[in-house]
């Protein structure tokens, strides 16, 4: 398989580029900054979906099989901010999280349906989707949310040509933007709120996305995976 896999250089990014090339797929990463193997861009610039997509797909000769979006911020904005600041967060978080997984994801069915069908999306969205987050995170929160209707439209809109999408809500993973978050909030209460009493580990949510990605049988299309040790159940 041809895969291409955003926000690859940490974290759940980084263990699920591990596991894909580890299981011989052939697997384009991208980054902000990028490295010797991993395709730079910076996602809050609207022409990096397409440069991202178009380096990967020449990379890849030709051909992409699987789009993992992963690529996110978890940026504070406080409830009482300044317009200015407010409005600005919420664009930069949305514009990263929501509208270049679309632009890709759009890019991604294109291409797709051009070759005669036969592909999957894997988004990689949050448990805030549905359970919220904090009064510092409502923009968070509602790009999660959106990236999971995004996923459900995707699968209803082109199950018939073979493109199959999923998505993956973890809770705390982790990764060095959950361990501040756990360390600022008071880890103990936190990981109090988790049954399975501790957080996942981003080889837990990579191994979720490879399956998707490869292993899920078409009638799962349109499957959001919860993997958030029960912290919230639907």
């Amino acid at each position: 398989m041809n895969i291409l896999i955003t926000g690859a250089s940490r974290g759940i990014g980084a263990a699920a580029y591990a596991s894909l090339k580890k299981h011989g797929h052939n697997v384009v990463g991208h980054s902000t900054k990028g490295s010797d193997a991993l395709i730079a861009g910076e996602l809050t610039d609207p022409r990096a979906p397409r440069d991202i997509w178009d380096t990967a797909v020449d990379e890849l000769g030709g051909e992409i099989d699987v789009l993992v979006n992963n690529a996110g911020i978890y940026e504070a904005v406080s409830d009482n901010a300044p317009d200015e600041e407010w409005h600005a967060a919420w664009a930069r978080t949305m514009t990263i999280n929501l509208q270049a997984s679309a632009d890709l994801s759009r890019l991604a069915v294109s291409h797709i349906l051009d070759r005669g069908g036969g592909g999957r999306i894997v988004n990689i969205a949050s448990r805030a989707a549905y359970r919220g987050d904090s009064p510092a995170h409502w923009h968070y929160a509602a790009s999660k949310a959106g990236m999971v209707a995004m996923t459900k439209s995707i699968a209803r809109g082109y199950a018939a040509e073979g493109i199959l999408a999923f998505a993956v809500c973890p809770g705390f993973t982790m990764t060095g933007m959950a361990e501040d978050y756990l360390a600022s909030r008071g880890g103990d209460k936190l990981l109090a709120d988790i049954p399975l009493g501790r957080v996942a580990m981003p080889e837990e949510i990579a191994e979720t996305a490879r399956f998707l990605a490869l292993d899920a049988p078409p009638s799962m299309t349109g499957a959001v995976i919860d993997v958030n040790g029960a912290s919230y159940v639907r």
